[in-house]
């Protein structure tokens, strides 16, 4: 299923990959994630927006990333692993990190957060290397 060079599927499964990667990495690390924030669990209010706004986010995310990797030349796993992680590195934990640093928060929160996206972005890359772009 690809259209203008990528494969929709791929995009697709690495999106649906990431937002459970994400499910999990919270799941674990949720706690200390509002004691960073200074929340306790009554204070966030449930709503299905955030959850609907990462989903698409990690949609166009999969999108460019299969698109940067694509013009690697030849796509492996490891080939989308290696792009991942120069995305996360150049991209994601310095915006992370920059972002709180101007925000004052504690160090935990910008680690947890930036070390989501690293995840995310190593299923992803993994993901798309699998099925090519």
């Amino acid at each position: 299923m690809t259209f203008a060079g990528l494969n929709y599927l791929a995009i697709f499964v690495a999106a649906v990959a990431a937002f459970a990667t994400g499910a999990v990495w919270y799941g674990v690390l949720g706690s200390r994630w509002l004691a960073a924030l200074g929340k306790t669990k009554e204070d966030m209010k449930p709503t299905p927006l955030p959850f609907i706004i990462s989903f698409i986010a990690e949609l166009v995310m999969a999108f460019v990333l299969a698109g940067t990797i694509g013009h690697m030349g030849e796509v492996t796993i490891r080939i989308g692993i290696v792009s991942a992680l120069f995305v996360w590195a150049g991209f994601i934990a310095t915006t992370v990190i920059v972002n709180n640093a101007y925000q004052g928060t504690p160090w935990s929160l910008p680690l947890i957060d930036a070390g989501h996206w690293l995840a995310v972005l190593i299923v992803m890359g993994a993901v798309i290397g699998a099925f090519g772009v």
